[in-house]
């Protein structure tokens, strides 16, 4: 494998890279891969100890190698996200319920990959060689063999519930993620999540929308949904990082990653609680969402909910303890066959690959947009 120098070297990989997933549908083949930056929210750096100096429009300008460093990281785990999901969508292309849903999961993959592509370039462009070592590496990890970063990044995609839910609840966290670092103070960085952010709210919607759809046609049991949300929404809550985090207090302190709510919010930021208050936000955002499915349910007895904080977790306060998706604790020696009786199992990955291949299991797309 040729060792990346320039930006056309890491765009020769990239094109082995679709060669390896069999990426040759037209549409992918022939989308536009380029860099977009959107114009500038601000000039100034918005928070931190470098508040009111001018964001920094190359890396040289950062004042010390500690914040360089961290900044390449947050690039790294940003772009890996990018390559992963495409990765784990990618059987999809060979079973879409209607010629609709095949352009919006191609829509959706291009625009992760170029996505992918735009951390490249920085990391390429701005970063000198150890930059573009980290480039090369998001084209070398597979989600497949579970070397994606992050844990929601590896876990298997298998059907189009599978795809709706990730798209609803995983893409949203990238939303978050994305707007976070919209304010940060490495402007090459700041500019490009305008334009994700726009592509992004593509994807959001087309999980809503074809989680109303499934709903809405009523074949799909409720329990078997809840499952499917059950195996997402803890690994979201996870992609928020850890609970106490010094390293999302290190990040805002220099200037690299905002909160959400950052040019909304009055209040002086927590810095010990940056992560839980994005993911309260977030769980918040998912229950209105929830709640909007569920007027489709008629029996209340059914209806969907959003696990609990501490369910099924893998990091954080809650990491590997036994809790209920009410948020009860459980013994452990009762815990993995609740786990096995709550999140998706053989059964019902195969009455889902059965269903699929029946009409009527998806209610018809309805000819306005998505709704995000």
């Amino acid at each position: 494998m040729i060792r990346v120098h320039t930006f056309d070297e890491w765009t020769d990989l990239f094109r082995s890279w679709q060669n390896d997933l069999g990426l040759e549908a037209r549409e992918l083949r022939e989308f536009k891969f380029e860099v977009k930056f959107g114009e500038p929210e601000a000039e100034y750096i918005e928070f931190g100890h470098f508040k009111g100096q001018r964001k920094w429009p190359t890396v040289m300008h950062i004042p010390d190698q500690r914040i360089r460093d961290t900044l390449q990281n947050l690039i790294v785990y940003q772009g890996d996200t990018e390559f992963a999901s495409v990765e784990q969508q990618r059987n999809l292309l060979h079973n879409a319920p209607s010629d609709y849903d095949l352009l919006s999961i191609m829509r959706v993959m291009a625009e992760e990959m170029r996505h992918g592509w735009q951390m490249s370039f920085l990391l390429v462009d701005y970063f000198g060689d150890e930059g573009k070592r980290e480039a090369q590496k998001l084209l070398e990890r597979r989600a497949e063999e579970g070397k994606r970063l992050l844990g929601s990044f590896n876990e298997r995609v298998d059907n189009w519930l599978d795809f709706f839910t990730y798209t609803q609840f995983i893409d949203r966290d990238g939303k978050f993620q994305l707007k976070m670092l919209s304010t940060s103070g490495f402007h090459p960085l700041a500019r490009s999540m305008g334009p994700m952010l726009k592509e992004e709210s593509y994807h959001l919607g087309t999980g809503n929308n074809g989680l109303l759809r499934i709903v809405k046609a009523g074949l799909v049991p409720p329990e078997v949904i809840q499952r499917f949300f059950n195996k997402w929404v803890p690994t979201a809550f996870d992609l928020f990082g850890t609970d106490n985090s010094s390293s999302a207090q290190w990040c805002y302190e220099w200037g690299l990653k905002g909160r959400f709510d950052e040019r909304d919010n009055p209040r002086d930021a927590d810095r010990g609680r940056l992560n839980e208050a994005s993911r309260a936000l977030y769980r918040d955002e998912i229950c209105r969402l929830v709640d909007r499915l569920n007027q489709l349910i008629p029996e209340r007895e059914r209806w969907l909910k959003v696990p609990a904080l501490p369910f099924n977790r893998r990091i954080g306060q809650w990491a590997r303890q036994c809790f209920t998706v009410d948020g009860e604790p459980l013994a452990a020696d009762r815990y993995p066959a609740y786990l096995a009786s709550v999140l998706p199992g053989p059964a019902d990955y195969q009455a889902l690959r059965d269903l699929c291949k029946e009409p009527g299991w998806i209610a018809p797309k309805k000819q306005d947009g998505p709704d995000a």
